[in-house]
């Protein structure tokens, strides 16, 4: 299999933007999270979470069917081009690996704690906590592009209440915080 730093090499060659690559590290560090307390390959789910979005900056109406053209030519797991191919489906509840469910369950809600984090007045992850970002998705008008309900069923399909999911992210982010600039 690749190795992690294949993949950041790789995520880096076909990501440029800052707040894009801070995502795909942010989703990386939730997969690495769940992988460990799940009990399945920290690295297989780091790299899927790493290069899930690799080719949205350069071709977002063919994402991520790029990704999975170019990963397959290199040799990765077909168990990470499928959680990718999944990742932009929304349909959790029939995904049939934990890999495919934890990268959807992860990715939106990456985005959603981010913005969280950035309107604290001290932009740190440090002081976000879940029930400022369950207050933040009662209003509507707040980062309104990301579903809510689909925020809900990320942490049903994974088999954790929302507030456990939460705090399991918010902990993951917190560990690259540094990374973040969060």
């Amino acid at each position: 299999m690749k190795t992690r730093s294949d993949a950041d090499k790789l995520m880096k060659e076909h990501v440029s933007s800052d707040s894009l690559r801070k995502h795909m590290y942010s989703v990386e560090a939730i997969m690495k999270f769940y992988a460990n307390k799940f009990g399945e390959d920290e690295d297989l789910f780091a790299i899927t979470g790493l290069l899930h979005d690799m080719d949205y900056e350069k071709f977002p109406d063919k994402h991520p069917q790029v990704a999975i053209t170019l990963l397959s030519d290199l040799g990765y797991d077909n168990r990470i081009l499928q959680a990718i191919d999944f990742h932009a489906k929304h349909n959790p509840k029939d995904f049939p690996t934990l890999l495919d469910k934890t990268l959807w369950a992860s990715d939106e809600i990456s985005g959603f704690v981010t913005a969280v984090t950035l309107v604290r007045p001290n932009k740190k992850i440090s002081e976000v906590e879940v029930s400022s970002v369950k207050k933040k998705m009662k209003d509507k008008a707040f980062a309104k592009a990301i579903s809510r309900d689909d925020l809900i069923l990320g942490a049903e399909v994974l088999g954790l209440s929302l507030d456990d999911h939460l705090t399991n992210v918010i902990c993951a982010m917190q560990g690259i915080s540094s990374d973040l600039g969060l």
